[in-house]
């Protein structure tokens, strides 16, 4: 059974520090502070109320989206310090009213495409490994209600080019599995932040992402041959080949462009 990610910190579920090891760390940290401890549990699902969610999807779209209590939680908050003392809290006032599990690219125009008509924000989640906000659905009273957009299916690596040293790989693979892919061709990416094994090469691409060895090439900017996204316009893709020095980099738009142009499905990246 594949491991669930927590919901309210850190890493998959059933791991980490236990019972007796935090009490130790606890006790440790509030002597050197001068305060009392105090341990809190681990937030349940069962015990966290969620609002019913705000919209309905058509009829077409039912099979893409999901009102399941977990899946609302995971897809509520990053990895930031604040973020987890919120939900440590019970705070889960801002949880997408939907979560959608897109399988093709089709799957992701028809949410925009339904989103845009609806006055629904879509959020695109990768990892959920941002420590910038760039998670929660927190949307304000614009928009009608919120639908995180995940993209765990898109997770392979779809073509390699030995010669080029080079890979067209999908936006939602996560880092190990990348180089999983890689290996038995004897490359890597070489990209390596220190979220790697819970963040998603689209995620990287969003954020601009920089790995533990980026004083010199492994920001993400450096890799990125060409990029394919969805956005609720239409298809945006760059040429791989012949490069080009007309104007402005249509991919400079889309690195750290955050999730706020579209949904990055793909991109050739160096290897």
């Amino acid at each position: 059974m594949e491991r669930r990610l927590k919901f309210y910190g850190w890493g998959v579920e059933d791991t980490g520090l236990d019972n007796a090891e935090r009490d130790q760390l606890f006790r440790f940290v509030a002597g050197r502070l001068g305060v009392e401890p105090r341990l809190s549990a681990p937030p349940q699902a069962a015990e966290i109320a969620l609002r019913p969610p705000r919209i309905a999807p058509p009829a077409a779209l039912a099979g893409l989206l999901t009102h399941e209590p977990y899946e609302r939680l995971l897809h509520t908050y990053g990895k930031s310090y604040p973020e987890t003392v919120r939900a440590f809290a019970r705070d889960f006032a801002n949880a997408p009213d939907l979560v959608a599990l897109p399988k093709s690219e089709a799957d992701i125009a028809g949410v925009l495409d339904w989103a845009s008509g609806a006055k629904v924000a879509v959020i695109p989640f990768g990892g959920g490994s941002s420590v910038v906000g760039g998670v929660e659905p927190a949307v304000g009273d614009s928009y009608a209600g919120a639908v995180s957009l995940d993209m765990r299916h898109f997770d392979r690596v779809l073509e390699v080019d030995a010669t080029s040293r080079a890979a067209r790989i999908q936006g939602g693979i996560l880092g190990p599995a990348i180089e999983a892919a890689l290996k038995p061709h004897g490359l890597a990416i070489r990209h390596y932040p220190q979220s790697f094994e819970f963040s998603t090469l689209g995620g990287w691409i969003a954020t601009r992402s920089g790995g533990h060895f980026a004083t010199l090439y492994t920001h993400i900017d450096d890799f990125v041959e060409s990029i394919r996204t969805i956005t609720p316009a239409g298809v945006m893709e760059s040429r791989r080949l012949p490069g080009s020095g007309a104007g402005p980099s249509p991919d400079r738009m889309m690195i750290g462009s955050e999730g706020a142009l579209g949904i990055i499905t793909e991109a050739w990246m160096r290897l």
